[in-house]
């Protein structure tokens, strides 16, 4: 059986707020939730997951802030 997920959130989200990102590496799959809603998990893989964040730093989800 596997080892629970470590959860890491990013410095961005703030020291204590609820509203925050958390990921996790578990058995070669990347986990993703809020914090807020924790049972609430998506899964991916690392090669997704980096074409995802590619995508951020271009800025090709930035019009989703507006």
């Amino acid at each position: 059986m596997s080892e629970p997920a470590q959860w890491q959130k990013s410095t961005f989200s703030g020291a204590n707020g609820p509203n925050c990102v958390e990921i996790a590496s578990q058995d070669n799959t990347i986990l993703i939730r809020e914090s807020d809603t924790p049972s609430a998990v998506i899964a991916t893989d690392r090669a997704k997951l980096a074409a995802f964040i590619q995508g951020v730093k271009a800025g090709e989800f930035d019009h989703f802030l507006d």
